[in-house]
């Protein structure tokens, strides 16, 4: 299908389409045959060739160590990416540490940048991103952030229950995200400060077990539970400036949505693309499983689904250039978490026993894409934003025709 991508964004596509196809999707195949994970040693065996086929990083500035694709450029290489579990994680452009790269390079400072940014783009330090926290907290409503960062002289001390902090587990620094101006609105007085691993009074509970959990690397990933009790940092660690951490998420979190949303895409692509060669080859009741009409058109409505997923994704990338993109984001977002869910759902049934084992990928893209109807903004949030824009601007023109109840026959008219 064509989709007018810049012929920047379709060439770098399409050399990281061959590096999945050879050198990615091979080793995966061969770690779900064999039960075996693959190493940290290998992952950064494919950091050097992503470099060596100028890969690394496509969303960071080159003068960090990254490729400096624009955010609509980068877009069909995440899709690309997608494809295999870990191609996001081979190309150095994996959930949180993209985001978190480009926050920093967004609004940190030029210390922040050369000390962590820099680093974190070669895979020397990992971060996470602690916003989401336990009831009655911050989540699906971020007005109802808890936790808090008071200043002391030119120090921040601050206390926070955060979960679901990617990458917590073994992170070097979080973006924790407090509010600092307690009299403000959450949305006017909240910041988002770096906070070391290793400071004093910063608790790792746990990782949380979850659905999609468990993976093929030896690398910890998933969702930390952090607690920061009493914490001492330097004011300085205010990323970004101070009381607009809510700005800065919305920033990170738009363009995040539209990069998940190609990157299921392309995982719902490569499931669809299994289950259509196992169509082919099985047969039952006479025939191969391709030639059965309902399967054809399952198939048909998927893939018809998945284009017009991949059209409003474009479409609110090119948005987003020109203005926060709210809504555009909103429709995508949520538009697309439901869409790879049901083609990946198609795929493992079509699969049958080979759908829910775990010889070939698709029962691990079937719970890693779950959470993405909860990541990033649940559908309802996505669904309440878009319906509140929805009734911004009614005409009551449109229905001054409608037949209304004659008022002389009203109950309370009858009566007088």
């Amino acid at each position: 299908m064509e989709y007018h991508d810049s012929e920047k964004a379709t060439e770098v596509a399409g050399r990281v389409e061959a590096f999945m196809d050879d050198v990615v999707i091979p080793r995966e195949r061969e770690a779900l045959a064999t039960g075996e994970q693959i190493t940290m040693d290998e992952i950064h065996d494919f950091w050097e060739q992503a470099k060596e086929r100028d890969l690394f990083a496509p969303q960071v500035p080159e003068e960090y160590g990254g490729q400096g694709l624009d955010f609509s450029d980068m877009l069909p290489s995440f899709e690309q990416v997608g494809r295999s579990l870990i191609g996001a994680l081979a190309i150095r452009a994996n959930a949180p540490q993209e985001g978190n790269m480009h926050t920093l390079e967004m609004v940190g400072s030029e210390q922040q940048k050369e000390e962590i940014l820099r680093p974190l783009v070669q895979g020397e330090i990992t971060t996470g991103f602690a916003m989401t926290e336990p009831k009655q907290g911050g989540g699906s409503d971020p007005k109802m952030l808890q936790s808090t960062a008071v200043k002391d002289g030119d120090e921040w001390v601050i206390n926070a229950h955060k979960w679901w902090t990617s990458d917590g587990l073994d992170a070097d620094y979080y973006l924790a995200m407090v509010r600092t101006d307690l009299d403000a609105h959450p949305y006017s007085g909240t910041s988002i400060i770096l906070v070391p691993s290793d400071a004093d009074g910063v608790e790792v509970v746990r990782n949380i077990p979850h659905v999609g959990g468990h993976g093929i690397t030896e690398r910890t990933g998933g969702h930390a539970e952090v607690k920061f009790n009493n914490v001492r940092v330097p004011v300085e660690n205010t990323v970004g400036e101070e009381n607009e951490g809510f700005q800065i998420a919305q920033m990170r979190l738009g363009g995040g949505r539209l990069t998940h949303c190609m990157r299921y895409s392309g995982m719902a692509e490569r499931s669809l693309e299994i289950a259509k060669a196992y169509l082919a080859e099985r047969e039952a009741f006479g025939t191969t499983l391709e030639e059965k009409q309902a399967l054809r058109h399952r198939i048909a409505d998927a893939e018809t689904r998945l284009h017009a997923a991949r059209c409003m994704v474009r479409h609110a990338a090119r948005e987003l250039d020109r203005s926060d993109a709210r809504i555009e984001v909103a429709m995508s977002k949520m538009f697309t978490a439901n869409v790879t869910n049901e083609t990946i759902d198609l795929a493992l049934q079509c699969l049958g026993g080979n759908g829910i084992g775990k010889d070939l990928p698709i029962a691990h893209f079937y719970e890693n894409v779950r959470a993405f109807r909860i990541v990033d903004g649940a559908d309802e949030v996505h669904r309440r934003s878009i319906a509140r824009w929805a009734f911004e601007d009614v005409d009551e023109a449109e229905v001054e025709n409608a037949l209304q109840f004659d008022e002389d026959l009203r109950i309370d008219a009858l009566d007088e």
